[in-house]
């Protein structure tokens, strides 16, 4: 289970809205619901980090071709070494385009293929990735409310205390 704080371009698709420089990072608080419904599930096997979006599932990820040269030969290595924990073709997008508009987003990925080992499990993870992002949207919700309680736009920790 991995909850991303943020997302390396290489999707071209954001840079449709907005320029490369723009960053593509989830909304604290989605991110925080999501480490908070993680724990209150008892799902200890998530890693937070970041992502990369990239544009295609084989060139853009670094799967073998039958033809031709993939110009991200050597991008998951690269990746790797950036501390970048996944690859996929989503996040980024979503990120920005809910940054923009002024919207919160997060994303918790199931990771069933690596790209270091070459180990395949599919649907290895789907479950508990709908369950948390099912409680972070409970979280979500009544961190709102105690937000409009409390008259502040910004959910903090501490604020949950005061609101008892």
């Amino acid at each position: 289970m991995k909850p991303f704080e943020a997302a390396v371009r290489l999707d071209a698709t954001s840079n449709c809205y907005v320029v490369p420089e723009y960053p593509a990072a989830a909304h604290y608080e989605v991110l925080l619901a999501l480490i908070e419904a993680a724990e209150q599930l008892g799902i200890r096997n998530y890693h937070v980090g970041v992502t990369a979006t990239t544009a295609d599932f084989y060139a853009g990820q670094n799967h073998p071709m039958r033809r031709g040269v993939s110009y991200g030969e050597n991008i998951v290595p690269a990746l790797q070494k950036a501390g970048v924990l996944n690859v996929e073709m989503e996040t980024a997008t979503l990120f920005a385009l809910a940054s923009i508009f002024g919207l919160r987003a997060g994303a918790v990925l199931a990771v069933y293929n690596s790209h270091v080992t070459g180990e395949f499990k599919p649907h290895a993870g789907e479950e508990n990735a709908i369950r948390i992002a099912n409680e972070a949207a409970r979280i979500l919700s009544k961190w709102d409310a105690t937000k409009r309680k409390t008259g502040k736009p910004h959910f903090f920790p501490s604020m949950l205390n005061n609101a008892r």
